[in-house]
C-alpha cells in the first residue's frame, strides 16, 4: 500500500475563492466548472481521473482532456444546500489481482467523503467509484439527494449523440443526436403508471470519444441518467432523489458506480457493462436452438382471429419457410383470468390441445402469447385475491393502459405462484414456448399494499427480475428448448429481466432505425449472438425491410394474412394490407431462403467497428463461418462504402440479395464503391485462406 496526506493549509489555500454549487430544482443540480489544476492524476492508460484539492475532477482519454475540472459528486441537504467541495486529505492506494485501487478521503461541513476508484487491467477506460458519506457531526444529517460521475463531454464541431436506456410512453429512440438545450431525466423508475424501467447505462459520445456511466448494481436501483445539451458540450450523470437521514456517524453508500471513456458508439460501454454483470453472477441463460427460428405471428388476425383463417395462414407461413407460430391476444376471456374463450376453444383443453397439435402435425412450433401481471377489473381474481394487487401509497391500484387492466405485484408469493402455474398450463397444452407482452412487464411502481408485508415498498421494483427469472425456470424445468420472449412493448428494455428470457423483439417499433438501433443495443447487452427478432417486418419501413432484420443479424419475423387481408383488426392496415400477395410473397421467400442459409443472428456481431451516429452510410457487420457480412443503410447513397474488420489478405465481394459478384478487396479495411437505396447487404468471402474467425 502507498499512501499520501496533503497539507491541509495547502489545501486550503486552493480552495479559496471556489464557487458554490447550487440545486435548481430537486432533482437537479447546477455545476460550476472550475479551473483548478488538478493535483492527484489517477490513471489505467486510457482512462484518467484527475483531481484537485476540493475532489472536483476532470476526465481524459489517453491524456486528451474530455471534459473541464467540475464537481463530479454531491449531495444535497434536507435544507437545500448542496455540498459539492470536500477537501482532499488523503489518499491510499493498494495493488489488487487485476488492477489497481485507490482510496480517496475528503472532508467538509461535518461530512465525511470516501471515493474508491477501481481500474481494472480486463477493462481498460474503466473505473468503478464506490462512493461514500459519512455523518461525522452530532446531530442526525437529512439528505434530499445525491449525484455521481457528472460531467460535461466538451463539445466538438460535428456534435455528440446519445444512448439513453429509460422507458417512455412515447416509445422514442434510445439512441438520439445531441440538441442544445434538450435532454431527458431518464428515471429508471416509472415514468407513466405503465411504462418505466430500463438499462441503467448512459452514454454521450463525439465521433472521437465518448463517455458512459451506469451502475453495477445487481438488483435494479431508482435513480436518473440525464443527459442534457449544455452550451459547452454535453451533460451525463448519475442522481438519486431518494431522501435520507444518516445518524452520526452512519454512513450514505451509493451504488456502485461505472465511469468508462471509448471510443465509437454505445455498444462497447454496453458491452464493457454485460461482461461485468456476468462476472457478478447477472447474465443471459444459454439460448437454446429454436430461439433462432423465424416466426409467423397471428397477430395480423388482430383479436377476433377464427381458428381455421389461423391454421391456413401457418400452412403458408411454413411452406415458405417459417418455423414459429405464435398466437396472440385473444384467445383468453381476460387478462387476469386467463380462461380459454369458448367461441373458439368450446371444449376448453381439449381444443387448445387439439390446436396445438395441429401446429406441430404442420411442421411448426408453437408458442402462445401471455400479459403476465395485468388483471383487467371485474375478473374472478381479483374477485377472489385483490390482495395480489399492487398498490401506491394512497392505496390506489395502477393501470396498464393498453388492456386497462390493473397491475399484479411481482415481489408477492401468491402472484408468482400464480403465473408459474400458468406456465405449466400452457406447456401442458403443448405449445413449446411463452411470448410474453406488455409495456408493463418492464418495471413497477413501489406497492403499498399491506397485505404483502414489504420490508420496503421498493421490494415490488427490486423483485421484478426474480419474477420473470420464477416463471423462466419453471418453463426450462418442463422443456429445456422452451423459449421464453419477453416483450415490453416500447420500452427500453430493462437489463435486470434478461435472465429470465432467451428472447427478445424489436418490441412495437416505429421505424427500421428503432430496430436497427435496438438490434445493435441488444447484441452488447446479451452478447454478440443474441436471440434478436426484428419483430413484425410489417411495422418496419415500407413494411417489407428484411433487409434491415437480415443485416443486423435479427430473427426474421412477420404477421401477414393469407390468402386475404383481415377484417376489423385492431391494428390499422398498412397501405397495401398484409395479405401475403404473390408478389409479396416472392420477396419473403427470398429474405426467408438467405435467413436459413447464413444464420446472421448466431454470427458475431461486431459493433465496434462502425458508429451508428456519425458513420454514413450506416453501416453494420457480423462475422460468420470466416466469412464477413456487412449491411449499409440510407435512403439513397452513391459513394464509397468501408469494409473494416477484413482479415488480412485478399476477398471476394458478392452483394448477398441479388447474387452480383462486385470485385475483390483487400484486408483489413477496404473501400468499395456503391450506389444503392434503401440499404445494401454484402458478403466478403477469403481468397488466400485467411479468416480471423
Amino acid at each position: 500500500m502507498s499512501q499520501s496526506h496533503l497539507s491541509r493549509r495547502g489545501a486550503l489555500s486552493r480552495l479559496s475563492g471556489a464557487a458554490a454549487l447550487i440545486a435548481t430544482s430537486p432533482a437537479a443540480f447546477a455545476r460550476v466548472a472550475l479551473k483548478e489544476a488538478p493535483i492527484l492524476p489517477l490513471s489505467d492508460g486510457v482512462l484518467t481521473i484527475a483531481f484537485d484539492t476540493g475532489m472536483h475532477s476532470r476526465v481524459s482519454m489517453r491524456g486528451k482532456p474530455l471534459t473541464a475540472m467540475e464537481p463530479g459528486e454531491a449531495i444535497r441537504l434536507g435544507d437545500q444546500r448542496v455540498v459539492d467541495r470536500f477537501l482532499l486529505v488523503e489518499h491510499t492506494q493498494d495493488q489488487i489481482a487485476g488492477g489497481r485501487v485507490h482510496h480517496l478521503r475528503g472532508t467538509a461541513e461535518g461530512i465525511e467523503k470516501r471515493i474508491t476508484v477501481t481500474f481494472l487491467a480486463a477493462y481498460p477506460g474503466l473505473a468503478l467509484l464506490d462512493i461514500r458519506y459519512r455523518n461525522t457531526g452530532a446531530a442526525p444529517l437529512a439528505v434530499a439527494g445525491w449525484q455521481a460521475a457528472t460531467h460535461d463531454l466538451l463539445s466538438h464541431p460535428d456534435g455528440a449523440w446519445s444512448f439513453s436506456g429509460a422507458s417512455y410512453p412515447d416509445r422514442r429512440d434510445w439512441v438520439q443526436p445531441i440538441r442544445p438545450g434538450t435532454g431527458q431525466r431518464n428515471f429508471m423508475g416509472m415514468n407513466a403508471t405503465d411504462y418505466g424501467g430500463g438499462t441503467p447505462v448512459a452514454v454521450v459520445w463525439r465521433r472521437d470519444a465518448g463517455i458512459a456511466v451506469g451502475h453495477v448494481d445487481t438488483v435494479p436501483r431508482l435513480v436518473s441518467l440525464p443527459v442534457a445539451g449544455q452550451p459547452g458540450g454535453t451533460r451525463i450523470a448519475i442522481v438519486g432523489d431518494q431522501g435520507a437521514v444518516v445518524p452520526p456517524g452512519g454512513t450514505l453508500a451509493l451504488p456502485p458506480v461505472f465511469l468508462m471513456v471509448h471510443e465509437g458508439d454505445h455498444f462497447r460501454p454496453l458491452d464493457a457493462y454485460r461482461r461485468l454483470m456476468a462476472e457478478r453472477g447477472f447474465a443471459a441463460p444459454a439460448i437454446p436452438e429454436p430461439s433462432y427460428a423465424p416466426v409467423w405471428c397471428a397477430w395480423g388476425y388482430g383479436r377476433d382471429f377464427k381458428i381455421p383463417e389461423v391454421l391456413t395462414a401457418m400452412g403458408k407461413a411454413k411452406e415458405i419457410g417459417l418455423e414459429w407460430a405464435v398466437l396472440d391476444d385473444g384467445w383468453q376471456t381476460s387478462e387476469g383470468d386467463w380462461k380459454l374463450n369458448p367461441a373458439k376453444f368450446p371444449r376448453g383443453d381439449a381444443d387448445m390441445k387439439a390446436f396445438a397439435a395441429q401446429i406441430k402435425a404442420g411442421g411448426m412450433r408453437p408458442r402462445l402469447w401471455l400479459a403476465p401481471l395485468a388483471a383487467d377489473p371485474g375478473t374472478d381474481l381479483l374477485r377472489d385475491h385483490p390482495d395480489m394487487l399492487l398498490l401506491d401509497a394512497n392505496g390506489a391500484a395502477q393501470n396498464v393502459s393498453f388492456w386497462d387492466a390493473f397491475t399484479l405485484c411481482p415481489a408477492y408469493p401468491p402472484v408468482v405462484d400464480y403465473f408459474r402455474g400458468q406456465i405449466r398450463r400452457i406447456l401442458g397444452w403443448g405449445f413449446e414456448g411463452l411470448k410474453l407482452d406488455g409495456q408493463h412487464l418492464n418495471a413497477v411502481a413501489p406497492c403499498y399494499n399491506p397485505a404483502h408485508k414489504h420490508a420496503r415498498p421498493e421490494e415490488s421494483y427490486e423483485k421484478l427480475q426474480d419474477f420473470w427469472k420464477a416463471l423462466y425456470d419453471e418453463a426450462i424445468s418442463i422443456n429445456p428448448n422452451a423459449v421464453m420472449e419477453i416483450c415490453p412493448c416500447g420500452d427500453s428494455f430493462a437489463f435486470h429481466n434478461i435472465p429470465g428470457m432467451n428472447h427478445t423483439p424489436a418490441s412495437d417499433p416505429t421505424s427500421s432505425w428503432q430496430i436497427r438501433l435496438k438490434g445493435k443495443t441488444f447484441k452488447a447487452m446479451m452478447g454478440p449472438s443474441a436471440p434478436f427478432a426484428g419483430d413484425h417486418v410489417e411495422l418496419s419501413d415500407r413494411h417489407d425491410d428484411f433487409a434491415t432484420h437480415y443485416g443486423i443479424g435479427a430473427i426474421l419475423s412477420t404477421k401477414f394474412t393469407w390468402p386475404n387481408d383481415p377484417v376489423g383488426t385492431t391494428d390499422p392496415l398498412p397501405p397495401g394490407g398484409i395479405a401475403l400477395h404473390p408478389q409479396k410473397e416472392a420477396l419473403w421467400r427470398k429474405w426467408i431462403a438467405l435467413y436459413h442459409a447464413n444464420m446472421l443472428p448466431k454470427g458475431e456481431y461486431l459493433g465496434g467497428l462502425y458508429d451508428i451516429g456519425f458513420d454514413k452510410p450506416e453501416s453494420h457487420a457480423i462475422r460468420k463461418d470466416g466469412r464477413m457480412h456487412y449491411a449499409f443503410y440510407a435512403d439513397l447513397w452513391s459513394g464509397a462504402v468501408v469494409l473494416r474488420g477484413l482479415p488480412p489478405g485478399r476477398h471476394r465481394v458478392t452483394d448477398s440479395f441479388t447474387g452480383k459478384p462486385l470485385g475483390t478487396v483487400s484486408g483489413p479495411q477496404a473501400r468499395l464503391p456503391a450506389t444503392f437505396e434503401h440499404f445494401l447487404v454484402l458478403e466478403t468471402t477469403p481468397l488466400d485462406g485467411k479468416t480471423n474467425a
